[in-house]
């Protein structure tokens, strides 16, 4: 029971330093990965924390992570925004990799929205396609979860069976329809990494049904889902996954593929939050 007291008592930590410099209640939460940060840089009214000023929050050493907690308005609606997530193959403990999602929730927040680059396991999927997470796949061999529970957060055993909302998800379809933005739902398989996967690897990802792989996002909305927050994933699709294409798989060029979808991906985003407060609670 030490680690999730000592958990409680980060989160209590953060909560109280965040208010000091946040004092609207963000309706609405997010988290932008890989090139996709920018999106938190058109925040009116916005105000930006680093990571290392806030108590349990650690730094992002990954590319492309700006690592800035950042809250505003957007389309209207109060929201606060992850500027780059920590993952656990930097190192950091699966309380830290969570702890973000369980800060934002805290202050208010009921709706998560997450983002990731990911690699295309689908040849229907090809570079600069977006996705609309429909369900995932654990494959990191852990889970936030782990250790004594705290109640104040959620119950033990969180069910999963919709880890991602339906109606947010319906939403999402018909806000890309209207925008003539081709959104295809999938599976997203989240790994450890950070070497990518090997073409073996694809392949046993494919036949148990996933759409996209990536490093990321699966112990958010664990984390979220313990708290009973609904969850809204959104992956770019940055590259065909190993031996699915001849060019070898690299970091930045995830970066830069991700960037060239972000408006898009903006666009999308925005026509969500501007009508989520429609949904039925």
């Amino acid at each position: 029971m030490l680690l999730n007291t000592m958990t409680a008592s980060l989160l209590q930590q953060s909560i109280a330093y965040v208010r000091t410099r946040i004092t609207t209640r963000p309706a609405l939460a997010l988290v932008l990965g890989s090139g996709l940060g920018a999106l938190a840089d058109d925040f009116a009214s916005a105000v930006s924390i680093p990571y290392t000023d806030i108590p349990g929050m650690e730094r992002s050493s990954v590319q492309g992570h700006a690592g800035r907690l950042v809250a505003g308005t957007l389309e209207g609606i109060d929201v606060i925004a992850m500027q780059g997530r920590l993952h656990p193959y930097e190192g950091h403990a699966l309380e830290a990799v969570v702890l973000g999602v369980r800060l934002m929730l805290s202050l208010g927040a009921a709706t998560l929205l997450v983002t990731n680059a990911a690699g295309g396991l689908d040849p229907a999927l090809p570079a600069g396609s977006l996705m609309l997470i429909e369900d995932h796949i654990n494959l990191s061999g852990r889970n936030c979860l782990v250790g004594g529970n705290d109640d104040a957060l959620g119950p033990r055993f969180p069910d999963m069976s919709r880890a991602y909302d339906q109606a947010l998800s319906a939403l999402c379809l018909e806000v890309a329809g209207e925008l003539g933005i081709n959104l295809t739902s999938g599976v997203y398989a989240g790994v450890l990494g950070p070497s990518y996967e090997t073409p073996a690897e694809v392949r046993m990802l494919r036949q148990l049904g996933a759409h996209a792989v990536g490093m990321s996002t699966v112990q958010e909305v664990i984390a979220a889902r313990h708290m009973g927050a609904r969850v809204l994933g959104l992956s770019c699709i940055t590259n065909p996954a190993a031996g699915l294409s001849a060019e070898p798989l690299r970091h930045d060029d995830v970066e830069r593929r991700a960037k060239a979808s972000a408006a898009q991906l903006s666009q999308l985003v925005r026509g969500v939050v501007a009508r989520v407060g429609s949904l039925p609670a």
